[in-house]
């Protein structure tokens, strides 16, 4: 099948095509298994490959190129996100809105994680997997989003500030200055989704708290969206200390990386202990993200998974 694939902007079609047509080997490579070959041509771009193949290409050039109308500075994460909506079109991907720039997943794992942070359902969420597939990220997100609708009146976030253990003493300065280097991940998802002033200013009011663990002890939190960070890289008490603050109104989501715990050998990780004992239990929501999700660098995927492989051959062996 052969097909030309038009934009309705004739302006965006270089950057629908990318620097060296790299956008257009993207395509290429991710449909390769349907034949498909991508060429800039005119006024627009020739499609030829199976018929599959073809009509998943021009469903993602489309909503890539309306993603780069609103953001010109999208690129490959944007087009694999929508290929990959592309291929399963029943899919709901939902766009979290009225932010700094509007939120969109990019994978199929990414659109069900952000239904159960937007929905009623689930009051507890668990979000592991590896780095780079935005299960932080998206809940800062609908976090700084629940400030703004108003569903929550406070955004609180905590998470371990130094291998669970949070030895702060050696480090320079008070305690915010210690956390501080721990905690700027965090402020910069804020920055991304509310902008730097919007984001300081509740910091200053208070609206929104980043804090380490310890500051979560003795606290009821309520009518607040919580979530945790590193989950990991808590202990059991700890764990059961923060899940046990959540208070009227509130929501929480556990985020964390069950390949990356950083706690001695001994010591069980409260991530794993929770995914555990809360499998089933009414309100309690879980997404489990996957190499396959990463969007960071391509590379990043594949070092990924050669370090899953280099683990699953130590327990096979």
């Amino acid at each position: 099948m052969s097909q030309i694939w038009e934009p309705r902007d004739a302006a965006l079609l270089q950057l629908v095509c990318g620097p060296n047509h790299k956008n257009l080997l993207l395509l290429e490579a991710e449909l390769a298994d349907g034949d498909l070959k991508a060429e800039s041509q005119g006024g627009g771009i020739r499609l030829q490959g199976s018929d599959d193949a073809v009509a998943i290409a021009e469903l993602a050039l489309t909503s890539f190129e309306a993603t780069l109308a609103k953001n010109p500075d999208a690129g490959l994460p944007a087009l694999e996100g929508a290929i990959e909506q592309a291929r399963t079109p029943e899919q709901s991907y939902k766009t979290l809105t009225g932010l700094k720039t509007p939120i969109k997943p990019q994978t199929n794992t990414q659109a069900k994680y952000l239904d159960l942070l937007t929905g009623t359902k689930n009051d507890l969420i668990f979000g592991v997997g590896p780095a780079g597939t935005g299960k932080t990220f998206l809940a800062v997100a609908a976090g700084a989003a629940a400030l703004k609708n108003k569903s929550a009146a406070k955004l609180i976030i905590t998470r371990p500030a130094v291998e669970a253990g949070e030895n702060l003493g050696f480090l320079p300065g008070d305690l915010e200055e210690k956390v501080e280097p721990y905690l700027r991940p965090i402020w910069d998802a804020l920055d991304e989704t509310l902008g730097a002033d919007q984001a300081g200013r509740l910091r200053e009011k208070r609206i929104i708290e980043v804090a380490p663990l310890a500051f979560m002890r003795g606290r009821t939190l309520k009518n607040a969206f919580v979530i945790m960070d590193e989950a990991q890289n808590s202990t059991i008490a700890q764990m059961k200390m923060v899940l046990t603050r959540l208070g009227r109104d509130s929501r929480m989501v556990v985020t964390g990386d069950p390949g990356q715990v950083d706690l001695p050998k001994n010591q069980p990780s409260g991530l794993a202990h929770a995914l555990r004992i809360l499998r089933g239990v009414e309100g309690v929501g879980r997404v489990t993200f996957s190499a396959n999700d990463v969007r960071r660098h391509a590379l990043v995927s594949r070092v990924i998974k050669a370090y899953d492989a280099d683990d699953q051959q130590k327990r096979d062996d």
